[in-house]
């Protein structure tokens, strides 16, 4: 498939996906939001199952490059966040994967893209909750805060005063053991 061709109907669909889930992804929808036609839609994937799956791999790709600039991090405020806002659409397509987890390709995708910025976050993540004496109690709560944190997200949560108190928290309960 032609990347110039594809990318807009993936860009769209991105958008559409981390805002309303799968239920928004119509194709009568896809092809109003890039201008082109229905036709055209086919015409490069063939049916809305194989745009689901090459969306997928999109996401996975984009995930790439966050787990790229979290290595880069040197802890979690504010590089983190700051990696976190400019991404904010990328957060809000994993929410919807973890929304739609039972359906077996959400889950695994979220899992293939988490799972290394995951690993990135960790090598600051005890210390930033105050527990770099107890690493492997310190990963079992960003596995926790991951989960949570999907639940929570919003757009009025996900300001920096809202990662913030939710940190804040998560420290609470990390001092508390």
């Amino acid at each position: 498939m032609d990347s110039k061709i594809t990318i807009p109907w993936l860009e769209v669909g991105y958008a559409i996906f981390s805002n309303e889930g799968p239920k928004g992804l119509k194709i009568e929808v896809l092809a109003r939001e890039v201008g082109k036609s229905k036709s055209s839609f086919y015409h490069c994937f063939a049916d809305l199952d194989i745009f689901i799956d090459e969306l997928l791999n999109f996401h996975v790709l984009k995930s790439t490059e966050i787990f790229n600039r979290i290595k880069l991090c040197e802890n979690v405020v504010p590089d983190v966040f700051e990696v976190l806002y400019e991404f904010k659409e990328d957060a809000f397509f994993n929410r919807q994967l973890r929304i739609n987890r039972h359906v077996e390709s959400y889950k695994l995708c979220f899992e293939k893209a988490h799972k290394p910025i995951e690993d990135a976050l960790i090598k600051f993540w005890p210390e930033a909750i105050g527990l770099d004496d107890k690493p492997h109690l310190a990963r079992l709560i960003l596995n926790l805060t991951v989960e949570n944190f999907y639940l929570r997200l919003t757009d009025e949560t996900f300001t920096e005063q809202g990662l913030k108190s939710y940190l804040d928290e998560i420290r609470a309960i990390a001092k508390e053991m």
